[in-house]
């Protein structure tokens, strides 16, 4: 299907995103909870990202190129949000309840609240209330939009964005930048941070369990930390639909460390909280971009992830 590729190169030979592979394309899948998948769009011109849906139930919102586009589902084409006032957006965004706001992570490790319908961006962190040097990494917001979740980094070494000895935590901010608080205090890698539909409860993946990523939760008080998952696979970024009833995740095989492009992962979708009976509904090429952020629609009936398939 089309997408607009000058406005996906912004004018520039550099890419200030992740690329598509030679032989590569980019394809949005949307599921139901029934567990049927249907391709919903695909490209080999433009790498896609974590989906969101948008409030009003119309389109997702992905990342490309640094910046947020919209897919709209009954008409599936590729449109950026003519946003400004920010560097490269990651894959790392979550809507305002308001629906006419995105937060979102961009590379120069700070947080943004940008106008869904495009506009300038607003920073939100490294005020009074932040700590310098923390690289924060969006991935929640509370079922009221006061509080966001984010994972925080801070490198051992004092020098910002040194990924190798970093300690990643679960933190949360106000969404106009105030209260920071840190949630978890743990060597182990951390991600994913997001909160329960009831706003009771922080979910995440974390290895401080078993050594590999696991699915856990914790209140927001840092209290009550309980692992979700059990198996051997590395399980990353749980997911709960709006209502509770259902939820899905990421797997990849055993061994697998960090949280890699390219390589073969599952879908698992969970019924209610029983999140250490996942079925795996797709198993495709992906895992980074694939579903770093709640893809459900508003119903709770939907969700929407990505694969990465090459040719051959």
């Amino acid at each position: 299907m089309p997408v607009d590729q000058d406005a996906a190169n912004r004018g520039t030979d550099e890419p200030r995103g992740r690329t598509l592979l030679p032989g590569q394309r980019s394809v949005v899948h949307i599921a139901d909870t029934s567990g049927t998948v249907r391709e919903l769009w695909s490209s080999d011109q433009v790498l896609v990202e974590a989906p969101n849906w948008t409030l009003d139930g119309a389109a997702l919102l992905l990342n490309a190129d640094g910046d947020l586009w919209r897919l709209p589902i009954d008409e599936p084409v590729l449109e950026r949000v003519p946003t400004s006032g920010h560097p490269p957006l990651n894959n790392d965004h979550v809507l305002d309840p308001d629906g006419e706001h995105v937060f979102a992570s961009a590379n120069d490790w700070h947080l943004y609240r940008i106008p869904l319908a495009g506009g300038a961006a607003e920073r939100i962190t490294d005020g009074p209330d932040d700590r310098p040097g923390l690289m924060h990494f969006l991935h929640g917001i509370s079922p009221d939009g006061r509080t966001l979740a984010f994972i925080g980094l801070e490198a051992a070494s004092g020098v910002d964005g040194d990924f190798g000895t970093a300690r990643s935590n679960v933190f949360t901010i106000r969404a106009d930048g105030t209260d920071l608080r840190q949630v978890t205090d743990d060597a182990a890698p951390t991600d994913g941070s997001e909160f329960s539909p009831d706003g009771e409860r922080l979910l995440f993946n974390t290895e401080v369990f078993d050594g590999h990523a696991q699915l856990a939760r914790i209140r927001p008080d840092g209290t009550g930390l309980e692992q979700l998952t059990f198996d051997e696979r590395v399980n990353w970024f749980p997911h709960p639909s709006p209502t509770g009833e259902h939820g899905y995740f990421l797997a990849y095989p055993p061994g697998t460390t960090g949280h890699p492009t390219d390589r073969p992962v599952e879908v698992e979708l969970v019924e209610g909280d029983r999140w250490s009976e996942g079925r795996t509904i797709a198993a495709f090429n992906g895992g980074q971009g694939t579903l770093n952020v709640n893809g459900w629609d508003p119903t709770g009936e939907r969700f929407a992830f990505v694969s990465y398939p090459i040719a051959g």
